[in-house]
């Protein structure tokens, strides 16, 4: 797990003071791992820390912080405490952000806590600098230090239809991804659209293949089988960690014939997944959607097939 605080400014962005709450330790049975965290504000939250009567209590507890810059650790006895069945411990950290205090976060290690930096945060903090390598969220003397979450998988859905709305709502919050969204016109997109994802616009979509990572992995939902094809036939040529089509499988055994005579090789086309996501599941666009990410996070490496949606 890690801190990430694209989440917490957009949610500043739009909810004013925004209370998180995180697991900073573990001792026994708990519901969550450390470094889970849920963002509070005076209407709503996003997150979990698992549920059940301690995370009620402190979503409730953070709703009456009135200012940022609070910061505090409690620890709660899962069964005395809380009546729950996990029969451990945790620690939590509860502090409060306006926009201001969350923007001015670093952007690689997160530590803080009561008083001056403790010799153990800083050294943690300076080897993570020097070496590149982050540690693991954890609370060293009496702070608590996060790695930030940093994008570590390109994903490009091409088309914003049902489909593709559906595949943002689903994998936005997911951390360590960054989302390159692709259609032809800025009115094909919903009004709001999450920080984790870069929306594109071009009248010929197909020609932003070119600025595509080469390890991208590519959904594509468009609105047009011609477009699909093309899609299909530049991304065989530019390069891809992974990529699947939305569609049935006469329209995939029509597409490996057109692509065929476009010059690719069987290896190569059966590279593209179509269809996409689990048919068993069924055909609402959200379904498709959880089907595709559920193969995603399978596919931790990001270099495998998403398998078929039909």
């Amino acid at each position: 797990m890690s801190f990430d605080r694209s989440a917490l400014i957009d949610a500043c962005k739009h909810h004013g003071l925004v209370t998180r709450v995180v697991v900073a330790r573990v001792r026994g049975s708990a519901p969550r791992e450390v470094g889970a965290a849920m963002l509070v504000w005076r209407a709503g939250a996003s997150g979990t820390i698992g549920g059940g009567a301690l995370e009620h209590a402190l979503m409730t507890a953070a709703r009456d912080i009135a200012s940022p810059g609070y910061f505090n650790i409690t620890r709660h006895a899962l069964g005395p405490d809380m009546g729950q069945c996990c029969g451990g411990s945790v620690d939590i950290v509860t502090e409060s952000f306006d926009l201001a205090a969350a923007e001015a976060l670093p952007e690689d290690v997160i530590a803080r806590g009561p008083g001056d930096m403790p010799l153990p945060v800083a050294r943690i903090k300076t080897t993570a600098r020097n070496t590149g390598v982050l540690p693991e969220p954890a609370l060293v003397s009496g702070w608590m230090v996060e790695p930030v979450t940093k994008p570590t998988r390109d994903i490009w859905i091409w088309g914003a239809g049902h489909v593709g709305r559906a595949l943002i709502s689903v994998l936005a919050p997911l951390p360590g991804v960054r989302l390159t969204w692709v259609d032809v016109t800025a009115g094909r997109f919903p009004d709001h659209i999450p920080d984790a994802v870069t929306t594109l616009t071009a009248a010929r979509p197909e020609r932003l293949v070119a600025y595509a990572p080469q390890q991208a992995e590519h959904i594509i939902v468009t609105f047009s089988h011609d477009l699909d094809l093309e899609l299909c036939h530049r991304l065989l040529h530019h390069g891809f960690a992974s990529a699947g089509l939305i569609g049935s499988a006469t329209k995939w055994a029509r597409f490996k014939s057109r692509l065929k005579g476009l010059g690719h090789s069987g290896a190569s086309i059966d590279r593209i997944t179509c269809p996409i996501g689990d048919p068993s599941l069924g055909k609402h666009p959200h379904v498709i959607a959880l089907g595709v990410a559920a193969d995603l996070l399978r596919h931790t490496s990001g270099a495998a097939r998403m398998e078929g949606y039909a």
